[in-house]
């Protein structure tokens, strides 16, 4: 299928991704561009970043994959290298790098192009003929001083509007303790749907999804646990509205622990200049994923790492991609048990966990097998205290060790330490036995999510095999 102007137009979601494409046809933005004879063409194109944006574009059936986190598919980078293809642009044969082998191996055969939203016929049709073609003009002083003063009055007005919302939290969790926190699970889900919607109003949209999360996480608890895990994310909301009022008496990590919690965030590009981010290089081998559905239509998916090689600094990393629901069921880009040398780029915490992929060297192969952690599963927990201690609202998080056993109790499964006393109740859904097949079987080592509740076991290394979580 040759790429016509004509069929980016149709591709395009809206005119203005056709606009912001045309100011990336710059030779010089895009330092490699290159196709091969099988009808792919692939290009990285410069951001405000220090690593470009890389694209690949199958010609066959207009798949297409773009690096950036923009929300618009396909995104002004990728709409921009099939301009350049459609003008005739000089694209060099060149042999397939490794992330355009690797998106080809994963990909889904029709192309990943989301299926038209309804009504969308009866918007305005992008049009190339419509970007204008005057060159752009020199940046105009005055014009970003006033551009810097708007975005400054924007953070103002969205700092207030913050702050006004903890008053609504804080007027509502009064509201619960009046009540008596036994009545809560009755009337949870309208509560805690009004409060929500009070947070995104409020521009604290971390704190809305805690408060919108909250009915499901409490239902899924046994009764007898309820009250005490009801307190304690109680207590969570108020400890993070108390320490983002109090954000400048703060040492900057856990400032800025607080500020993602409420609702802040850090875009890629910035993360690369953010003087608080750790940069880790070295082995880093996929222990899970985690693919689900959000309220807000948005898939979530989690790709947990855990470091192969020692040495100082964060083993475990968080890569997290949120992709709309309606281009379908997308997967990870990577599978358990596959390993990349790479460096990880932290985000700013005390403890440091959620990353991007900063640098990639080489493809992705698999091991054998992961090598069992140091720590037994008494040293796990504890450093999970520890990491507690330091902020209190941690959630999830990695849990690691050897020699521990999957062992069947009247309550549910639960995974024991093979010798020590430790032991952590395991997350089990209804119906799912898969759990039965490590039974009783002495893992040399185990990976799991744990949420202070239950663990989410989702790897073990045993003398039969590999163990994954389905």
């Amino acid at each position: 299928m040759a790429l016509t102007l004509a069929k980016i137009e149709e591709l395009a979601p809206d005119q203005g991704s056709i606009d912001a494409a045309r100011k990336l046809l710059k030779p010089s933005l895009w330092p490699t561009v290159a196709q091969d004879e099988q009808g792919l063409i692939w290009g990285e194109c410069q951001g405000s970043g220090s690593l470009p944006y890389r694209v690949v574009v199958s010609e066959a059936d207009l798949g297409y994959k773009c690096s950036c986190p923009s929300r618009k598919f396909p995104c002004k980078h990728t709409l921009a290298l099939m301009w350049m293809r459609a003008d005739d642009k000089p694209f060099g044969p060149a042999e397939r790098p490794d992330w355009v082998a690797d998106w080809l191996s994963r990909r889904r055969p029709a192309g990943n192009r989301p299926a038209p939203a309804v009504g969308s016929e009866d918007r305005p049709k992008a049009s190339l003929d419509a970007v204008p073609a005057e060159a752009e003009a020199a940046p105009d002083p005055k014009a970003l001083a006033r551009a810097a003063a708007q975005r400054e009055r924007v953070r103002a007005e969205r700092e207030a509007s913050v702050l006004s919302g903890l008053d609504e939290l804080d007027r509502w969790l009064q509201d619960q303790l009046d009540r008596g926190l036994a009545g809560f699970p009755g009337m949870a889900l309208e509560q805690c749907r009004m409060l929500a919607r009070r947070l995104v109003d409020a521009k604290a949209h971390g704190l809305a999804a805690r408060v919108e999360q909250l009915p499901a996480a409490l239902f899924a608890m046994p009764d007898e646990e309820r009250g005490e895990f009801l307190v304690q994310r109680l207590g969570e909301l108020f400890l993070i509205a108390e320490a983002y009022r109090r954000q400048a008496d703060l040492p900057p990590a856990l400032a800025a622990d607080v500020r993602v919690s409420v609702g802040w965030t850090i875009s890629k590009e910035a993360l690369f200049s953010e003087p608080l981010a750790i940069r880790q290089r070295g082995r880093w081998m996929v222990l899970a994923t985690v693919n689900e559905v959000q309220p807000d239509k948005l898939r979530r998916l989690e790709t947990w790492f855990g470091r192969i090689d020692g040495g100082e600094g964060p083993r475990f990393a968080l890569m997290i991609d949120f992709i709309p629901v309606s281009v379908g069921n997308a997967g990870t880009l990577y599978a358990p048990g596959e390993c990349l040398d790479a460096e990880m780029l932290f985000y700013p915490s005390t403890v440091p966990l959620r990353a991007i992929i900063a640098e990639q060297a080489g493809g992705v192969e698999k091991i054998e097998a992961w090598q069992a952690p140091a720590e037994d599963l008494q040293a796990a927990v504890e450093d999970y205290e520890a990491r507690l201690a330091g902020k209190p609202w941690l959630g999830d998080w990695p849990i690691a060790a050897r020699d521990a056993v999957v062992v069947p109790t009247p309550q549910g499964p639960v995974l024991t330490a093979l010798t020590g006393e430790a032991t952590l109740p395991l997350r089990s859904k209804p119906g799912d036995d898969s759990l039965e097949a490590l039974a009783g079987v002495a893992c040399k080592a185990v990976f799991g999510i744990w949420d202070g509740h239950r663990l989410d076991l989702k790897f073990a290394e045993t003398p039969l095999g590999r163990w994954i979580a389905g």
